[in-house]
C-alpha cells in the first residue's frame, strides 16, 4: 500500500493535468473516485494510463439528484480536485463552499491554466498559451529560430498536475493539524513560471541570455547538446564540469588544442559543427559501447518503445505491463510504503453502485437515482 493509502479523494473528470494528478495520487495509494460525465463513452479507456488504480462513477451534475449524490460523497471525501473554468462548479452548487460547508475539513483543488482570477481567468487555453505567458516557450528552441513547443510536458504536467497533486498533499498535511480545509488554487501560468526559477536566478546574474538557443542549457554549447549518429539515430552529451568534459575529449578523440577552450561561447558554433562531424563516423551503438555508463554525461537518445528495453529501465522496472499496455511505474519510490498500480483503466460509471452502497444507499435510493447516474 502506498503512503496515501487511507485518504479518500474525488476527481471530477476532465483532461490533462487533472487525470494526472489523480493518476499520481492513485498510484501512491489514495483512494481516486473520479466522477464521470454520465453517458461519457471511452472505446480506448482501458488504455488511458491516466486512468489506472481509480475507481470511476457516472453521475449528472446538472441534476439536483446528482449533485446531492456528489455532496454525500464529499462527507466522507479527504479532498476534491477540478480542472473547470473558474465559477463553473459554482453554478452547478458544488463549489467550495458548498462542498466544504458539507465538510470543513475538505481540501479543495481547482487546476486551471491561468488560475481563479486575474484578466486572462475566464478565457479558454492549452499548455503551449500558458507557457508562452511565462517566458517558458520562448526559451525552448535553437537559435534564430522560432520556439519549440515542449509536448505539453511543462505546462499540464509538470506545471500543473504535479503542483496540483503537491497542494493537494500539502492542504491534507496542514488538515491533519489544523482541522480546516482550504482551496488550492494551481494555475499552469504559476507552476510553469517556478518551474522557470533557476534561469531568472542565471540571467540575474549574467549567466543567462534571452536569446534561446546559446546557453549552456538549451543546445547553445556544443557539451550539452543531441547529436546525430551514422545511422540517423541519435546520442545525447551533457559533459559540463571539466573533469566529464576532458573525458569527452579523450574517449570521442578531440583534440585537445581545439577544444580545450569550452567556456569560450564565441567558439561553441564552430566547435559544435566541429564534433558533430565527429559522431556522424559511429553508429548510436558503437557510440554506446564507448561512453555508455562513464562519466562523459551520456545516454542515447531513445524513442518511447526502445526506452522500455534499455537494460537500465528493465533493471529498475520503469515500465510495467498493467492489463494489455506497458506504461510508466509509479514514482518515486518508498522504501516502506510502495506505490502500485491496483488495477488498470475501468469502463466509465464502474463502481457507482458500489461506492452508493457503501455510503449506506439502500436499492430504492440506488433505483431513485436511475435519472442522475448510471448504476452497474
Amino acid at each position: 500500500m502506498g503512503p496515501l493509502h487511507g485518504f479518500r479523494i474525488i476527481e471530477l473528470a476532465g483532461i490533462g493535468p487533472g487525470p494526472f494528478c489523480g493518476m499520481v495520487l492513485a498510484d501512491l495509494g489514495a483512494e481516486v473516485i473520479s466522477v464521470e460525465r454520465l453517458g461519457a463513452q471511452a472505446p480506448k479507456a482501458a488504455l488511458d494510463c491516466s486512468r489506472r488504480g481509480k475507481r470511476s462513477i457516472a453521475l449528472d451534475l446538472k441534476s439536483k439528484v446528482g449533485v446531492e449524490a456528489l455532496l454525500k460523497l464529499v462527507e466522507s471525501a479527504d479532498a476534491l480536485f477540478e480542472g473547470f473554468r473558474p465559477g463553473v462548479t459554482e453554478k452547478l452548487g458544488i463549489g467550495p463552499d458548498a462542498c466544504l460547508a458539507r465538510n470543513p475539513k475538505l481540501i479543495y483543488g481547482r487546476m486551471t491554466g491561468w488560475g481563479q482570477f486575474g484578466p486572462l481567468s475566464h478565457a479558454a487555453g492549452h499548455d503551449i498559451n500558458y507557457i508562452s505567458l511565462t517566458g517558458a516557450l520562448n526559451a525552448v528552441g535553437r537559435a534564430g529560430e522560432k520556439p519549440v513547443p515542449p509536448l505539453n510536458l511543462v505546462g499540464d504536467f509538470g506545471g500543473g498536475g504535479m503542483f496540483l497533486a503537491l497542494g493537494l498533499v500539502a492542504g491534507l498535511l496542514e488538515a491533519q493539524k489544523s482541522g480546516k480545509g482550504q482551496v488550492i488554487d494551481a494555475a499552469m501560468t504559476d507552476g510553469s513560471a517556478i518551474l522557470m526559477s533557476m534561469f531568472h536566478s542565471a540571467h540575474a546574474m549574467g549567466l543567462h541570455s534571452l536569446e534561446r538557443g546559446t546557453n549552456k542549457l538549451d543546445g547553445g554549447a556544443h557539451f550539452y547538446d543531441t547529436y546525430e549518429t551514422r545511422d540517423g539515430k541519435y546520442i545525447s552529451i551533457g559533459s559540463i564540469e571539466p573533469q566529464f568534459y576532458a573525458r569527452l575529449m579523450a574517449v570521442a578523440g578531440l583534440p585537445a588544442e581545439r577544444f580545450a577552450d569550452q567556456l569560450n561561447q564565441q567558439r561553441w558554433p564552430e566547435l559544435k559543427q566541429a564534433i558533430a562531424e565527429v559522431f556522424l563516423q559511429k553508429t548510436r551503438e558503437e557510440w554506446c559501447e564507448l561512453m555508455e555508463g562513464t562519466d562523459i554525461c551520456f545516454a542515447p537518445v531513445l524513442d518511447m518503445q526502445e526506452a522500455q528495453s534499455h537494460p537500465h529501465n528493465v533493471a529498475r522496472q520503469t515500465y510495467v505491463k498493467v492489463g494489455d499496455m506497458t506504461q510508466p511505474a509509479p514514482a518515486p519510490r518508498f522504501s516502506r510504503t510502495a506505490p502500485e498500480i491496483r488495477h488498470p483503466a475501468k469502463p466509465y460509471g464502474t463502481d457507482t453502485a458500489a461506492v452508493f452502497t457503501e455510503l449506506g444507499y439502500s436499492a430504492e435510493q440506488l433505483d431513485a437515482l436511475q435519472g442522475a447516474i448510471a448504476v452497474n
